[in-house]
């Protein structure tokens, strides 16, 4: 009798099973985070910079398939398309979305005033709406800027560097927020500069094959190329379209060097997409995002792609080549 008692209290006390006896020490496996991540770009265009996020996370001790798992929808170029992914996300109730550009941040603030929101290249953050301050965020949402406002007079100088005798230079934008402000930026520098913009709209890949038709003929001595939805799913075509139209193409960020276009100048793309990895790990710790302040990268880089100045039949000068942070042979 005593010691079927003695039985009946352990399993009372649920240290017996029908296994054996449980560890009493044991602990339960650590919460999977869902992060949403919502881009305007597509499948396979973010090598290195999805790369740099989660080798951030990793180091912060979030593992992907362990204790994070990422919910990633693409937006592949089509801007109008982010609403409805941003809401997608939305519904499967993640703690934190990452949101890619403007544009897929807006589309996730407008989707959610309660999910922590963290973004990263974002131009204007406080001009599209997104936060009401730099400092102070407030609500659900904070991440990283990326000085494209600013940045985009230096564009100048890199067309005044490869095409000095040109008074000339085209810029190809779309529908983005951000395009007119850094125009704007553009048309002052080049006024200084005396260089007459042409500024050429493409919103889709047909678009863009007419506009570098037409660009053909405007005797441009390069092409300012502004960045974000569309063209972000498009990177590979564009440099192709460029060499085959013999335009040298200058570019706010690094990522359009590497899939061919000539050169680019901007904040360092891993800094960009690890300094919102550090935010998130901060959110999933309990801060609030809005008081979090806006972060901007400290490091600018200027990237030349050698192999593509050859196919345009161009010659970099040297001065500009010992500038350089890093030349693509």
């Amino acid at each position: 009798m005593l010691r079927q008692a003695v039985l009946a209290f352990f399993l009372g006390l649920g240290f017996w099973s029908v296994g054996g006896v449980h560890d009493a020490g044991a602990q339960a496996p650590p919460k999977a985070y869902r992060i949403g991540w919502l881009s305007v770009g597509a499948p396979g265009t973010g090598g290195v910079q999805t790369e740099a996020f989660k080798q951030k996370l990793n180091a912060l001790g979030h593992l992907e398939g362990q204790n994070i798992v990422f919910d990633i929808r693409y937006a592949e170029g089509k801007i109008d398309r982010l609403p409805g992914l941003a809401a997608e996300l939305v519904a499967l109730k993640p703690d934190v979305i990452f949101a890619l550009t403007t544009n897929a941040a807006l589309a996730a603030r407008q989707a959610t005033a309660t999910i922590p929101i963290v973004f990263t290249f974002v131009t204007d953050p406080v001009g599209s709406g997104i936060v009401s301050s730099l400092a102070h965020p407030g609500g659900n949402i904070t991440g990283v800027a990326d000085f494209g406002i600013e940045l985009a007079a230096k564009a100048i100088e890199m067309v005044r560097a490869i095409a000095p005798k040109s008074p000339r230079a085209a810029v190809l934008m779309s529908n983005n927020p951000t395009h007119p402000p850094q125009l704007k930026v553009m048309q002052d520098a080049a006024k200084s500069a005396g260089i007459t913009l042409v500024p050429t709209t493409a919103g889709s890949l047909e678009d863009l094959e007419k506009a570098f038709a037409s660009l053909a003929k405007e005797d441009a001595g390069a092409l300012i190329v502004l960045g974000g939805a569309p063209y972000a799913s498009q990177r590979e075509k564009i440099a192709e379209l460029a060499i085959k139209n013999k335009i040298p193409t200058i570019f706010l960020t690094r990522p359009y060097v590497d899939a061919g276009g000539l050169m680019s100048y901007g904040g360092n793309v891993r800094q960009l997409y690890a300094l919102p990895a550090i935010y998130v790990d901060k959110i999933l710790k309990g801060a609030k995002p809005g008081d979090l302040p806006i972060e901007q990268p400290t490091k600018f880089e200027l990237v030349i792609n050698l192999k593509t100045a050859k196919a345009l039949d161009l010659t970099i000068p040297q001065s500009l080549l010992l500038r350089a942070d890093e030349v693509i042979r």
